[in-house]
């Protein structure tokens, strides 16, 4: 019997694993893929290119994970954006972003705007450092009792309390409106310009199927910019060898502190005993017993596939099979014979804009139409393409000369309309992509060399990422901290015994954290061996 077993080898398993087994359980891996890592892994798409095939970029990768993990001695190096965005606006106007360039670029469209960047970001950083305190923390969990059960939760909750009562009251403010308002909202009170609001709104929707004036989306933007690279706050970056450079270290650390890691062996039950997990039944039949399981599935996926309906609650089960999926994500990576000429920006020579993350979406109203239109049609018309070129900074993953691109597309409808299927229409919503970049980069199109395509359905598919999306779980305010995946749940722990998640839809939610993997290895050895100390 093992003391362990993690359902699930994407980077939060992987994290919750590595910390269990630090603390001397014996503890197994099953992973449903031949590789572990999740929605984080490279992977050759093309003959002779290689990149990120579903989460592709750094920024939100735990600082206490990556140094516990000593993921660096494991091979992890991640390298900073030399710009943060770049806007292609139209033919001759752009907009680009990025530490010590930001307000001389904004002072071409508004010298107003240059000058309040300053204050915005101060405010936004306040409510940043907010959460980075809170992501390794389990949050305050509704229980039933009498007080003597009741008293931890109220500490936690009443802790909590007097951190955000010591912010100035104009931060607090600040706070009530990105837990609250629109993106669009937010950005329209601060700034007059179109391109900035764009810059930043983009944040917004970003694995988020809503528009950026859909109230809770100022939570979205805020939940993008808490991260960090290399020390800095609020950078994004690349891992050398892509994301599944960062999960493959993973794995090494796990393994070096004797995880037992299985690729190929999907699980296809969770054994329950009197109300108790107890083990899992593989795909192949073969029954593993253990004293815990974690999931780091969906918990939709969990509870509704692989836990017998019988044991769970009636009301949790049917607010599980209603949580919330779909991202409106549309994934592509593109093998390029050549960099993108922009027309605003012309060369296809490597320059600064191409190994930054280029954005198009010139409007929030462009964003927010974009929305509109994938409600009503299954994608958008004029759709959000995020470019990332991570060959600018890691040419490995080509040959010399050429390049790869990962697309990050919106918005589409997770299921189409009328019944219709991803399968009939991927290659026509593929054309729509590469077509919306080469009206910004009239090159781009002929320099395909070859490309791969994830739908909403495929994303579903390969990597069990429910309506393709990218956070387990839309990040709305019914589904964070305490009520992430709900009330009364919100401690890692659900209404079985023994079964535990570790995935994005546990707090504090999607992005390549870590963090939902550290906290709920802390509880499981809280429960199993008291010593939940140890990741102090």
């Amino acid at each position: 019997m093992r003391d362990a077993i993690v359902v699930g080898g994407g980077h939060n398993g992987l994290v919750c694993a590595f910390y269990l087994a630090r603390a001397g359980l014996k503890v197994t891996v099953l992973e449903q893929r031949q590789v572990v890592g999740g929605a984080a892994v490279t992977e050759e798409f093309h003959p002779g290119f290689r990149n990120s095939v579903a989460a592709y970029t750094v920024s939100l990768l735990n600082p206490k994970v990556i140094r516990d993990m000593d993921l660096a001695a494991h091979g992890l190096r991640v390298v900073e954006r030399p710009l943060a965005n770049f806007l292609p606006l139209d033919e001759t106007r752009y907009l680009k972003l990025g530490a010590g360039r930001t307000a001389a670029e904004v002072a071409k469209f508004s010298p107003r705007d240059a000058g309040r960047l300053a204050d915005y970001a101060a405010h936004l950083d306040a409510a940043a450092d907010l959460l980075r305190e809170l992501v390794l923390q389990t949050p305050p969990n509704r229980v039933q009792g009498g007080w003597l059960e009741m008293l931890p939760e109220l500490l936690k909750a009443g802790k909590l309390g007097k951190r955000v009562a010591r912010l100035p009251l104009a931060t607090q403010r600040e706070l009530l409106d990105l837990f609250t308002k629109s993106a669009g909202d937010v950005l329209d009170g601060w700034f007059e310009s179109t391109p900035i609001k764009a810059a930043y709104g983009f944040d917004s929707v970003v694995g988020n199927y809503a528009s950026p004036y859909t109230p809770g989306s100022a939570y979205v933007l805020l939940h993008h910019v808490f991260g960090e690279v290399n020390g800095k706050k609020g950078a994004w970056g690349h891992a050398i060898g892509g994301m599944g450079a960062i999960t493959q270290a993973m794995a090494k650390a796990a393994q070096a502190q004797g995880v037992e890691i299985r690729t190929g062996c999907a699980v296809s039950e969770i054994i329950t005993s009197k109300g108790r997990a107890t083990g899992v039944v593989t795909a192949q039949g073969q029954r593993i017993d253990a004293r815990v399981v974690v999931s780091n599935l969906n918990p939709r996926l969990l509870y509704t596939k692989l836990v017998d309906p019988g044991v769970l609650p009636a009301d949790f089960l049917r607010r599980m099979q209603a949580w919330r999926c779909g991202s409106g994500t549309f994934r592509m990576n593109v093998a390029l014979s050549e960099l993108p000429d922009f027309s605003c920006l012309p060369g296809s020579e490597a320059a600064e804009h191409h190994a930054s993350g280029i954005i198009i979406a010139p409007s929030l109203q462009y964003m927010e139409r974009a929305y509109h239109d994938a409600r009503a049609f299954g994608w958008a018309r004029e759709p959000i393409v995020e470019v990332l070129i991570p060959t600018t900074l890691d040419p490995g993953l080509a040959p010399a000369g050429q390049h790869v691109a990962s697309l990050f597309c919106q918005h589409v409808a997770p299921q189409l309309p009328d019944g219709a299927s991803w399968d009939d229409h991927r290659e026509q919503v593929a054309d729509l992509m590469i077509d919306t970049v080469t009206r910004y980069a009239p090159n781009f199109k002929r320099a395909v060399l070859g490309r791969q395509i994830m739908s909403p359905l495929d994303l579903e598919r390969t990597f069990g990422l429910v309506g393709g999306d990218i956070f387990h779980g839309a990040l709305g305010l019914d589904q964070l901290f305490a009520a992430r995946p709900m009330l009364g749940h919100a401690d890692y722990r659900g209404p079985v015994q023994g079964l535990y998640t570790c995935g994005a839809g546990a707090h504090p939610g999607g992005g390549v954290t870590g963090a939902p993997g550290h906290n709920a290895a802390r509880e499981v050895l809280r429960d199993v061996s008291g010593r939940a100390t140890y990741l102090a």
